[in-house]
Formats: C-alpha cells, structure tokens, sequence
C-alpha cells in the first residue's frame, strides 16, 4: 500500500513539474517577443514566481519520491530501463537548470536568444516525457 502511495504523488508531482517545464519556456517566447517595458516587467514576475514557486518545489518532490520508489523496490536497480529513465531524469533536471539560467538572463535583460529559438527550446521535455512514459510503461530491458 505504500508503494501505491508514494507512487500517485509522484505521478502528480511529475506532471505539475512538467506542466512547468511545458509553460516556463512559453513564457520565454512571449517574453522575447515583448516590446514594451510593462509587459517585460510582468513576464519577469510571471517567470521568477512559476521557476521558484511550483518548478522547483516539485522537481525536488518529484525526485525524492522517484528515489523512495527505488528504495521500496530495489530490483529496478538491476534493470536497464531504470538506468535510462535516471539518465533522462538527470537531463530533465539539466533542462530545469538551464531555464534558471535563461530566466536570470531574462531578468537582467541580457537576453540574447529569439522567440523562435524558444519556440524549439520548449519541445524538448515533451521528448524526454514521451521517452519516460514508454520506459516506465514498458520496462524494456527488464
């Protein structure tokens, strides 16, 4: 029962981290495109406010309920699966980082990247997601 437990709050926490990592990036784009200084200084509030407030707390979450997981079951160890889904977890986690760098550019208005760059920027978690879905679900290399 615990296992199950622990399991559903880490599914929540993983989608309220992605919905993050989703929406930051968004941010981004409109936050390139802005050409006033009032909706600058609003995307500025938006971003730090989402990167502190709901990014961070539930990737920290997300990964202490993922490490609970393994300690609940600890044969995943020996699967590769796992070893691949801890792979894209560091990357994710490398990802989030980066987007903390991009936002204090933001904030100093050192900006040097376009709309569009973001606009490709923002897909890559949707494939670090779709490949974490297919490992979790499927367990090749069991």
């Amino acid at each position: 029962m615990t296992y199950l437990w622990v399991k559903s709050f880490h599914i929540i926490s993983m989608v309220t981290w992605f919905a993050a990592l989703f929406y930051l990036p968004r941010l981004f784009v409109y936050h390139a495109m802005a050409e006033d200084e009032p909706s600058r200084e609003r995307f500025k509030v938006m971003e730090r406010k989402l990167y502190r407030g709901i990014m961070n707390p539930s990737a920290v979450v997300t990964i202490a309920l993922g490490v609970a997981l393994i300690v609940l079951q600890p044969v995943w160890l020996e699967q590769g699966w796992l070893h691949v889904k801890i792979a894209l977890v560091a990357a994710l986690v490398g990802y989030h980082l980066y987007c903390g760098r991009l936002l204090r550019a933001f904030t100093s208005d050192r900006n040097t990247h376009g709309h569009v760059w973001y606009r490709w920027f923002n897909e890559l978690p949707v494939i670090v997601l779709i490949a974490t879905v297919v490992l979790v679900e499927l367990k090749p290399w069991a």
